[in-house]
C-alpha cells in the first residue's frame, strides 16, 4: 500500500510538471512560470507533509524521485559556473576596445565588489545585534544533525588554512584541475587563469593581429555555444523550482523554521539594507535608484526564484549593456567576478551574522572593536572563490568559521531556513555585481546614460 501511494504522490508530481510543460507552449512569462512554480511546490509540499508527515517512508520514497528534477537542475546549473566564467572573462577582453583600460576597469570592479562586501559584513554583525542574536541558541534535530555530521567533513579542506594559505589557494596550480572543479577554491583558479589569457590575448593582438582576431572570433563562438547551453538549462527552472520548494516544504520542521523566525527576519532586513547602501552608491554616480530597481527587476527576480547567480549570469550581462548602458567588456568583467568574488549575500552578511551568533558561546565580546574588524577582514577576504550556486554561502561561512577559530555547528542548525534565505541572498549577490558594472562603467566615461535614462529598455526573460 505504502508503494501504490508512493507512486500516486510521484504521479502527481508528473502531472504538475506537464502543466508547467503546457504552459512554456503558450508563451506564459517566464518568471510567471517561476512564480507559480514556487507558490504550487509550497502548497505540493504542505500537502504532502500534513497527509503524510515529514519522516513517513511515503514522504522519504517521493522526494527521493522528485529530487531526481530538483537537484538534477541545480547539478546543470553547477555544470555551467566554470564554462560561463571562463569564456565571460576572456571574452571580456576581446571585447574590449582599448587595452590600457583593463587594469582601470578590473581594479575598480573589485574595489565595489570587496568594498562592498565589507559593508555587507558590518551590516550583517549590525543587524544580529539589533535582533538580540549574539549567543542564541537554535533547536538541533535529526535533519540538523545530519548536516552539522556533513559539515564537519567539509571543514576539514579549510580549517588547517591560515588566511595567507587560503590566498595561496586562489592561485591555480593545475588548471585543468580547476576546470573539473576539484578544490573548493577552483572558481577563483579559473578567474585568474581567464584573466592570464585575455591578457595574452592584448599582447598577441599588438603583435600578430590576424591570430588574435581568429582567437576572438573562436572565443566569440564558445561564447554563443555557452550561452546558448545556459538558454537550454534556464527553461528547466521552473520545473526545478517546483520540485526544489515541492521537497524543502515536505521535509522541513515548521517547529525549527518558527524557532528560527527571528533569525530570518534578521537575514531580511541586513540585505534589504545591503541594496539601499547599493541604491545610495548608484546616486553617488548620478544614477536614478528607481529607474535602476525598475530595469533590473527582471534579473533580480530570477535571481531570487533560481537561487542562482550563474544561472542569472546572461540575463545580468544582457540587462547591464543593454538597459543600464554598460559597456560590454565591463559588464561581462563584472557579470562574471561578481558570480564568483565578493558576493554581498552569501559571502558578506550570511557568514558575518553566524560568526557574531556563535562568538559569545566560546566567550568572545562581540562589541569590541578587535573581533568586528578581524570579522570584517576575514569576510572580505574569505569571499573570493564562492561559487554562484548553491553552496556558495555554506563554503564561505566555514572559512570565516574556521580563520576565527568558531564552531562551524551554527552552519547545520539554520538549514531548515536556508533556502528561505537563499532566495533574497542571491538577489543581491547579482544586484551587486550589476552595480559594479555601472560604477566603473561610469569611472571609464562608457557609460552610456541615453540607454540609461531611457524606461523603455527593460530586458525581459527570453526563455
Amino acid at each position: 500500500m505504502t508503494t501504490l501511494i508512493t507512486v500516486l504522490v510521484v504521479l502527481t508530481f508528473l502531472a504538475v510538471l506537464y502543466v508547467f510543460y503546457r504552459m512554456q507552449k503558450k508563451h506564459y512569462k517566464f518568471s510567471t512560470r517561476v512564480f507559480a512554480a514556487l507558490g504550487v511546490g509550497i502548497v505540493l509540499g504542505a500537502i504532502i507533509q500534513f497527509a503524510f508527515g515529514t519522516q513517513d517512508k511515503i514522504t522519504t520514497q517521493a522526494m527521493e524521485w522528485i529530487s531526481i528534477v530538483g537537484n538534477g537542475y541545480v547539478a546543470f546549473l553547477q555544470m555551467l559556473v566554470i564554462p560561463l566564467v571562463f569564456v565571460s572573462i576572456v571574452g571580456a577582453f576581446t571585447k574590449m576596445k582599448e587595452s590600457k583600460q583593463v587594469g582601470k576597469i578590473s581594479f575598480t570592479v573589485l574595489a565595489t565588489l570587496l568594498g562592498t562586501t565589507a559593508i555587507a559584513a558590518l551590516v550583517g554583525i549590525g543587524t544580529t545585534l539589533l535582533f538580540g542574536l549574539q549567543g542564541a541558541k537554535f533547536t538541533e534535530g535529526t535533519v540538523e544533525t545530519a548536516r552539522i555530521a556533513e559539515l564537519a567533513t567539509r571543514q576539514e579542506t579549510v580549517e588547517n588554512l591560515s588566511i595567507p594559505q587560503q590566498i595561496l589557494s586562489f592561485i591555480p596550480k593545475n588548471i585543468f584541475a580547476d576546470f573539473a572543479g576539484t578544490r573548493p577554491t577552483s572558481t577563483i583558479g579559473v578567474v585568474i587563469f581567464a584573466a592570464f589569457v585575455g591578457i595574452a590575448y592584448l599582447g598577441i593582438k599588438r603583435k600578430a593581429p590576424k591570430e588574435a582576431e581568429f582567437f576572438a572570433n573562436l572565443i566569440d563562438s564558445l561564447y554563443k555555444i555557452t550561452m546558448r547551453i545556459v538558454t537550454l538549462v534556464l527553461r528547466l527552472t521552473p520545473y526545478g523550482v517546483l520540485a526544489l520548494m515541492t521537497n524543502v516544504v515536505a521535509t522541513s520542521d515548521y517547529n525549527a523554521i518558527l524557532n528560527l523566525g527571528k533569525f530570518v527576519l534578521a537575514s531580511y532586513t541586513a540585505l534589504i539594507i545591503v541594496m539601499l547602501v547599493h541604491l545610495i552608491i548608484l546616486m553617488a554616480v548620478k544614477v536614478n535608484p528607481v529607474n535602476y530597481l525598475k530595469k533590473s527587476f527582471p534579473v533580480l527576480s530570477f535571481a531570487f526564484t533560481s537561487r542562482s547567480s550563474a544561472g542569472a549570469m546572461p540575463l545580468n550581462i544582457e540587462t547591464q549593456t543593454k538597459a543600464l548602458g554598460v559597456d560590454d567588456a565591463t559588464a561581462n568583467f563584472a557579470a562574471s567576478f561578481g558570480m564568483s568574488i565578493g558576493q554581498n549575500g552569501c559571502a558578506g552578511v550570511y557568514p558575518a551574522m553566524l560568526a557574531t551568533i556563535v562568538a559569545p558561546t566560546v566567550g568572545i565580546n562581540v562589541f569590541s572593536l578587535e573581533f568586528i574588524l578581524m570579522l570584517v577582514a576575514i569576510v572580505t577576504i574569505s569571499s573570493f572563490g564562492v561559487a554562484g550556486v548553491g553552496g556558495g554561502a555554506t563554503f564561505a561561512s566555514l572559512i570565516v568559521l574556521g580563520a576565527m577559530n568558531l564552531p562551524v555547528a551554527i552552519v547545520g542548525l539554520v538549514i531548515s531556513v536556508e533556502p528561505l534565505i537563499d532566495m533574497a541572498r542571491t538577489a543581491v549577490n547579482v544586484s551587486d555585481s550589476m552595480v559594479a558594472g555601472i560604477v566603473t562603467s561610469s569611472r571609464i566615461k562608457e557609460l552610456d546614460r541615453d540607454v540609461l535614462n531611457d524606461s523603455s529598455l527593460v530586458i525581459e526573460e527570453n526563455v
